[in-house]
């Protein structure tokens, strides 16, 4: 095997970073300097100096253009999230977050979990619209952290998925891993991580019905690997097989996919609340579309 291919195996890091590995002299094989397509050979030593890991960029405060604050106190802000918003700072993304917004209103969030996450207890896609808590206290971290590990807060979804589930209440009870030829999207796959979604359908059009969707577990994409798994993907989301000529037709740029509601404990008072996210205006219109054919 060649060298930079053997780095890469053994360790996880790609072909390239593998090659830098070898160009900066990092990789040795029995104590000596080697090119990238030499080759491994068995009883040989082969050594590497791995490069520190890259850590996510730290969160700038910026304003965003449409992230509202729906409810906030001591311990908790509540936010309505825009689609094309990431929760935090990311390698790879320089788009806008929750937590720049957050920072640019104002806010002191506090220094718990990862510095680029500060508050941060739950996520949303940055295609994925709705509501979104944030802690605004150590102590609110703590409590809302344990409460989404121990899947005691209440997340209501609403989607327009391709066609009538069947049942028009059900759960999908799949596992999720990373897609086997594709390392950006996800997958139902035998390997991958305990996923259950719950779903009941709340109206039926012609092309496309209107589901109100529970989540049990919290996995990346899971409403939409999940929906496309069944014959039902979410109108408007290409990468899990949509038909674009609906979308097209819907005005739809994006999946249509909302974060309507969550219920937890008050970090403090311990009683339950509940902060909702109305549509935005691109959903709303599509679903209006989808009623007028309805009735044509």
């Amino acid at each position: 095997m060649r060298v930079d291919a053997a780095i890469a195996k053994l360790f996880g890091v790609s072909r390239s970073v593998a090659a830098e590995m070898i160009a900066d002299g990092s990789v040795l094989i029995d104590a000596s300097p080697v090119q990238k397509s030499d080759r491994v050979t068995a009883g040989a030593l082969l050594e590497a100096t791995l490069p520190p890991p890259k850590r996510a960029p730290e969160p700038v405060a910026e304003h965003v253009d449409g992230l509202d604050v729906i409810y906030h106190d001591a311990d908790v802000i509540a936010v309505d999230k825009p689609v094309g918003v990431a929760a935090h700072p990311t390698l790879g993304w320089e788009g806008p977050t929750v937590v720049g917004g957050l920072q640019a209103m104002g806010f002191t969030l506090p220094d718990a979990g990862p510095p680029e996450r500060k508050g941060i207890v739950q996520r949303l896609d940055v295609g994925t619209s709705g509501v979104m808590v944030v802690a605004n206290s150590v102590r609110g971290y703590s409590v809302l952290k344990r409460a989404f590990k121990e899947r005691t807060v209440h997340k209501t979804y609403h989607a327009v998925v391709q066609g009538l589930p069947d049942p028009i209440v059900g759960t999908i009870d799949a596992p999720i891993g990373r897609h086997p030829s594709a390392g950006w999207k996800f997958a139902v796959t035998a390997d991958g991580r305990q996923s259950i979604t719950h779903y009941e359908v709340l109206e039926a059009f012609r092309q496309a019905s209107l589901l109100e969707v529970h989540l049990e577990t919290g996995r990346t994409h899971q409403i939409r690997v999940h929906m496309s798994s069944v014959g039902h993907p979410c109108v408007g989301d290409p990468m899990y097989g949509c038909d674009p000529n609906l979308a097209a037709k819907l005005a739809l740029n994006r999946q249509w996919l909302h974060a309507t509601s969550l219920t937890f404990d008050h970090p403090s008072t311990g009683k339950p609340m509940t902060v909702k996210s109305p549509y935005p205006d691109d959903l709303q219109h599509a679903l209006d579309m989808l009623r007028s054919a309805n009735r044509g």
